[in-house]
């Protein structure tokens, strides 16, 4: 299979018949029809049907179509990129993968304020804590950050270590309930399982088969099956689901000055162990400049938001406790 061939059958798709496409190829119809045959030939299968009107592709030629198309983006795209580099210098790089923290994010926008590389490519995905080891592993991101609890620590751990990640934590905190400013539950100087019955359960859902060991939240073992429960996939839908309901999450607690919602606040949870905050890459890489600029930021970005927490809940009337490695 060549990328030659599989111009062929994306040009015959686009065209409609065989005679058009050897037409804008500057090509003989028979050297085009060969082609093509061939190659139907090396995959065994069917690419489309003759007929008086044209062609018409069959569902396995559809399906070849889509994967031909694709392939042949990438291909374009490599060459820009690699035609680019010739003349001018490539574009810095980086890419971080984070659950869905607002810390993360006040880390990036700060990474951006203070670049001054003339060409650059930075992105930033917020997906749940089972991607974002996957995007590490797989190098389509430099930098993962995830947390880390006692009931979940075990298996990941193991996970990691299957991958040959490590995990460098960042800070540990006490973890809390996020809920709404005026929730009754802001009454209480801390929450307990039992003080959460009957409030619904709001969580970020995740692909199907993924353990509850990954999930975004604080586990806890009362809620694994909650009378009331909310599923969101995004940060926004969730910020306005607890501020404009009586739904609550768990978690670690942190708020961002300037990136949270002032209508949702966190309460400590009783009697918790605490939520490790972190960082993964692969073992004994080096970290690029960028990433290393990007940890250090985070590092500032996590310590910020636990002292704008901590302001939070007193003037809240509640205790925040938290310990820095």
């Amino acid at each position: 299979m060549t990328f030659q061939q599989l111009t062929y059958v994306v040009e015959i798709s686009k065209c409609g018949s065989i005679n058009k496409a050897a037409h804008k190829l500057f090509l003989s119809q028979s050297g085009i029809s060969t082609a093509v045959r061939e190659l139907e030939e090396e995959l065994g299968i069917q690419f489309f049907v003759r007929s008086n009107r044209g062609v018409e592709f069959t569902p396995e030629g559809k399906e070849f179509l889509s994967y031909a198309v694709s392939l042949l983006e990438q291909k374009k795209r490599i060459e820009s990129l690699y035609g680019e580099a010739r003349n001018t210098s490539a574009p810095v790089r980086f890419s971080v993968s984070t659950q869905r923290y607002p810390f993360t994010e006040d880390a990036f926008l700060r990474m951006l304020e203070t670049t001054d590389v003339n060409r650059f490519c930075f992105s930033s995905k917020e997906t749940g804590m089972d991607a974002v080891i996957d995007d590490v592993y797989d190098h389509r991101a430099d930098v993962g950050v995830i947390f880390l609890t006692e009931l979940t620590e075990k298996i990941i751990r193991r996970l990691l270590d299957s991958r040959e990640l490590e995990f460098h934590e960042i800070a540990a905190v006490a973890p809390c309930v996020f809920v709404r400013a005026d929730h009754p539950l802001t009454k209480l100087d801390h929450v307990s399982d039992s003080d959460l019955a009957g409030y619904p359960y709001v969580s970020f859902e995740h692909d199907q088969g993924v353990a509850t060991d990954f999930s975004e939240e604080y586990q806890i073992l009362s809620l694994k099956k909650p009378a009331k429960c909310i599923n969101v996939n995004n940060r926004s839908t969730m910020i306005s689901v607890l501020a404009r309901t009586d739904a609550f999450t768990t978690g670690s607690g942190l708020l961002t000055e300037g990136l949270s919602n002032p209508r949702v606040v966190s309460i400590p949870l009783a009697g918790k162990t605490r939520v490790r905050i972190g960082w993964i890459v692969p073992k004994n890489s080096k970290l690029s400049p960028q990433a290393e600029q990007f940890v250090g930021l985070l590092e500032q970005s996590v310590a910020d938001s636990i002292r704008f927490t901590e302001s939070m809940h007193q003037s809240l009337g509640k205790s925040f406790e938290n310990t820095n490695p």
